[in-house]
């Protein structure tokens, strides 16, 4: 007999789980990776499959490298071989970006839901173009949080906006309206995400990140948690007499807690980032050829592959055993999908960057000053693919530019619309705002309701709030502390 209050039940749920194919991560992989890494990548395919060879540089182009197998074969009318039909490997390429959405959509149950619900939690997932180890360090936290199922989905948007230092910039209510989600359950969840580890993770900002260090070392009432909640301006200046007579406290002790508080990490996040000392190579150069831009794709990087023909005629002759027909087959259908997904990548690249130059052409005449608003969406209209595509595409890549050398990401930006009607980029707005005070008097610096004077003169209207954050984004001290005196 069970005693009061137990109760013991069976229950049957049904779920579903879509596994993703080994090809399809193939591929996914070649799309993301960056130039320098790809010819690593590619050389664990030649090493892990038999029936792919790597042509000299210099044989054939890499559009001709899918069929080269056949082409230098020697085999003329009716081949045997070519019975083995690729077809549904290109198919199956194509639909990747939907069976990748598909197979993340999956959250453990099966859950009515709209198209755009779908497509907005989704691309929110994709848009992380690379998987880091703080994302699957905080989610493995969450998975065993024990908390409810909503508070966990909120959790993983969570994660997900967080920036590289691990700081959550994105507002709560923001991302309750993003997530179709109560914004008392994204509230909870926030308030989980502070507790995980690192110390700091989900914080606002530098002061809130070291305040929630503070409260986790049990340093809630000390002088170290009053200076920086009470007195941080002070504290970056490192004004110690300063905070020693607002706070009556010697200056000894002040200094013992700026070391407490020096002690603390300001970038949680930072020790799970990839090393940034990295050489950069342009996988795209746009340049100006007698008058006309041209899009000059990087394949230096890119081993030229075909399928072997020795393979191919050993199936031909039928003198293998069926296990080893089979196997040889499965080797070259995946072959033939790997020069597939390299041929794709390359297209995909070049798409987009004709469509950025498109967008973006007075960027490439003049510079940064002249960048125009841009989505991912817009680009993935287009070009007639999944915004996922695109952003995985971008993920990594660099172009060359007469500028200079940017991120592939770097074109694509929120920004403002100016009196005239044009639209101006956030990163052309910042440029403005740094020449405004490369060009100010020393003596009298110019403040931030004068810059935004300034900019409202040239049409363009923005706020006081968003010139500060954009001047400390700058690295650019606020006007008392730019001020020189000869």
């Amino acid at each position: 007999m069970s005693g009061p209050g137990l109760n013991q039940s069976f229950q049957q749920r049904q779920t579903q789980q879509l596994m993703l194919a080994p090809q399809m991560r193939q591929s996914l992989k070649i799309l993301q990776v960056a130039a320098l890494d790809l010819r690593a990548t590619i050389q664990e395919e030649l090493q892990a499959n038999p029936t792919l060879e790597e042509m000299p540089m210099d044989d054939v182009s890499l559009e001709k490298s899918a069929t080269s197998g056949d082409e230098k074969s020697g085999h003329d009318g009716d081949d045997p071989r070519e019975e083995m039909d690729f077809s549904k490997d290109r198919q199956m390429l194509e639909r990747i970006g939907q069976d990748w959405r598909d197979h993340l959509s999956d959250t453990g149950g099966v859950r009515q839901t709209t198209n755009e619900e779908d497509e907005r939690r989704q691309h929110f997932y994709d848009s992380l173009t690379t998987e880091t180890s703080l994302q699957q360090h905080l989610m493995s936290q969450a998975e065993v949080a024990g908390c409810p199922p909503p508070t966990l989905e909120a959790l993983r948007y969570l994660i997900g906006s967080l920036d590289d230092r691990g700081y959550l910039t994105a507002t709560l209510p923001d991302l309750a309206l993003l997530t179709s989600l109560p914004l008392e359950t994204v509230q909870a969840a926030a308030k989980l995400l502070r507790s995980f580890d690192p110390p700091g993770i989900g914080a606002e900002n530098l002061s809130d990140c070291l305040l929630i260090q503070l409260e986790q070392q049990s340093r809630g009432k000390s002088v170290a948690t009053r200076i920086v909640r009470d007195h941080f301006d002070l504290l970056v200046r490192r004004r110690i007499p300063d905070l020693s007579r607002k706070m009556g406290l010697s200056p000894e002790i002040i200094q013992e807690s700026i070391e407490i508080i020096g002690s603390l990490e300001p970038a949680p996040g930072r020790r799970f980032a990839d090393d940034s000392n990295r050489v950069v190579v342009a996988d795209v150069t746009v340049e100006k050829d007698d008058g006309e831009w041209q899009i000059i794709l990087n394949h230096d990087y890119i081993p030229r592959l075909r399928l072997s023909s020795t393979y191919k005629d050993l199936i031909a002759k039928g003198k293998l055993s069926k296990q080893e027909s089979d196997y040889l087959r499965e080797k070259l259908r995946s072959g033939k999908f790997i020069i597939n997904a390299i041929e794709q990548r390359q297209r995909t690249i070049e798409r987009i960057t004709r469509e950025i130059l498109k967008h973006q052409h007075e960027f490439f005449e003049v510079g940064v000053s002249k960048l125009k608003p841009l989505t991912m969406t817009q680009i993935a209209d287009i070009i007639g693919v999944h915004e996922t595509t695109v952003s995985r595409a971008l993920a990594n890549k660099y172009i060359k530019t007469p500028h200079g050398v940017f991120e592939m990401k770097f074109f694509f930006t929120s920004g403002y619309q100016s009196d005239a009607g044009a639209s101006v980029a956030n990163t052309s707005v910042k440029e403005m705002i740094a020449d405004v005070i490369a060009a100010e008097d020393p003596g009298s610096p110019r403040s931030d309701q004068e810059i935004v004077g300034l900019l409202q003169g040239k049409g363009l209207k923005i706020a006081r709030r968003t010139v500060a954050k954009y001047r400390e984004e700058l690295g650019l001290l606020p006007s008392n502390l730019r001020r020189r005196y000869d």
